[in-house]
């Protein structure tokens, strides 16, 4: 009953409220304002994987891989798999130590405007209170409404509140179990951990992949994220990848539609952010996994990455980030009319590691002096200059970059323009050459009046000059081992 009473509801919103389940109404949408001004979020991946953690968030799929370091590891650890399958980590993830209260207020300080825990990854495990599903947070393990709790802390703090869901890849993610002697067997009750465990494995790399999801579990992934939505108010709807599959688009449609219409309801815009051109363009905001774009772009976007480089889940073997390597990141994506959204991965009963707080507290000291040229900041004209060229594109994030001291990225706000050198010299003498007096007085860089020039954080008085190379200045005092942002007032 309650499945087909969520059916009705979702075709009565859709039907009553401005946005359709279709494309061309769907590219109606605009990008809530706040999204535009925000610029930086946290992620979260936590669930039964951060039992294990090994290797990665994939754990769940790939300890019935046979030969693979998950599988080997699995037995080793805890046995056969027919004796100890995915569903009894279930009772193990107790989240003792979880206090939502002290994640929000670490987030915040870190400068965070908006949080984006997952609601419910491909191990098909919920994160909150479900009637769809008894496999929940709410009723089994820990016995807590995770997404609840968070959403309360969220929005006490003045945050924005979003979710996502990876739903749509347990289609496949956990029928592979089915190859050998394990605790994956045909469902024995509907919608359970495991269904629909599909053991005749669909390419899924292939946007038309065969065999097709079934209308059975493209309706309850309808049912569930429609759920999701109704219950919780996310502001920003996350997909993960697979959505992009021709099985999901007129699903989707529906689901966006839903969605938008609450978000008109709600007097407080809503919007999706997607992958791999999954909706049609403009019908919310682009998402680029572990990537970004080379250039600017006149539409803002968004790329989510971890502070590790090897997993997205907390793991004992994590390979971090420095805290430079993310603030560069942060500072490039903003330039180019980009928001970050940077994922934590807390353990099992709930803490947050060492090493995302050691990040997560270097990011508010930079936040905390430069954060004028971040927040509510637009494009430049220029983006960047310099000799180390971005590379465009997902899964672009793997090594480090060595900027240099000509490496600059521009952002425009308070009527100034930032430009922040993302490796300052120990000799201290700048030169920017996106501020000279260009020799051709009819393209100049730079036509404006340059009242001033300081760098936050310090207070060293500026004495500058402008000629047709570069805008020049030489510091003594300015040291930083991370990006420093040079205020230039004009007109």
């Amino acid at each position: 009953m309650i499945r087909e009473e969520l059916k009705k509801h979702i075709e009565q919103t859709i039907e009553k409220g401005p946005y359709q389940d279709n494309w061309e109404s769907l590219t109606s949408f605009q990008i809530p304002s706040w999204f535009h001004k925000a610029k930086f979020g946290i992620f979260i991946h936590w669930g039964l994987f951060s039992v294990p953690a090994f290797h990665n968030e994939w754990y769940s799929r790939n300890m019935y891989v046979q030969g693979s370091p998950e599988y080997e590891y699995h037995i080793k650890t805890y046995g056969n798999h027919n004796k100890f399958g995915y569903k009894d980590f279930i009772p193990l993830f107790q989240a003792e130590k979880f206090n939502a209260d002290s994640w929000v207020s670490l987030f915040k300080e870190a400068g965070a405007k908006y949080i984006v825990p997952v609601a419910e990854h491909h191990d098909g495990f919920q994160m909150y209170d479900s009637k769809l599903s008894r496999w929940n947070s709410a009723q089994m393990g820990p016995c807590r409404d995770i997404l609840g709790e968070l959403k309360t802390a969220i929005e006490k703090e003045g945050l924005v509140f979003a979710a996502s869901t990876h739903r749509a890849e347990h289609y496949w993610f956990m029928g592979i179990g089915k190859e050998f002697d394990s605790d994956i067997k045909d469902p024995i009750e509907p919608y359970d951990l495991y269904w629909p465990s599909l053991k005749e494995q669909p390419n899924h790399q292939d946007i038309f992949a065969v065999p097709y999801p079934p209308e059975d579990f493209l309706e309850d992934w309808l049912l569930r994220t429609c759920e999701l939505i109704e219950a919780y108010q996310p502001k920003i709807l996350y997909f993960d990848w697979w959505v992009q599959h021709e099985g999901f688009k007129p699903y989707l449609q529906k689901i966006a539609a839903f969605y938008y219409n609450k978000g008109v309801e709600w007097n407080s815009p809503t919007a999706i952010c997607y992958k791999h051109d999954a909706m049609a363009f403009g019908s919310g905001i682009v998402d680029i996994e572990r990537g970004k774009f080379a250039e600017a772009k006149p539409y803002c976007w968004q790329t989510d990455t971890a502070v590790a480089h090897n997993s997205w889940c907390y793991t004992t073997s994590l390979h971090y980030k420095s805290s430079y390597e993310i603030i560069c990141y942060l500072v490039d994506v903003v330039s180019k009319n980009g928001n970050l959204l940077l994922n934590i991965g807390p353990k099992a009963d709930g803490t947050i590691p060492e090493g995302d707080t050691a990040i997560l507290k270097d990011l508010a000291s930079w936040m905390n002096i430069n954060k004028e040229a971040i927040y509510e900041s637009k494009p430049w004209r220029l983006s960047e200059e310099g000799p180390t060229k971005e590379i465009e594109g997902q899964f672009q994030d793997g090594s480090d970059k060595s900027y240099t001291e000509k490496d600059f990225r521009f952002t425009a706000g308070n009527g100034c323009i930032y430009a922040i050198c993302l490796h300052y010299p120990e000799h201290g003498r700048i030169a920017i050459e996106a501020l000279s007096d260009s020799a051709d007085q009819n393209k100049p860089r730079f036509h404006g009046i340059i009242k001033d020039v300081e760098i936050l954080g310090f207070n060293e008085k500026i004495q500058f000059t402008k000629d047709k190379e570069a805008l020049k200045f030489t510091t003594t005092t300015v040291k930083s081992n991370m990006p420093v942002v040079i205020k230039i007032h004009t007109n």
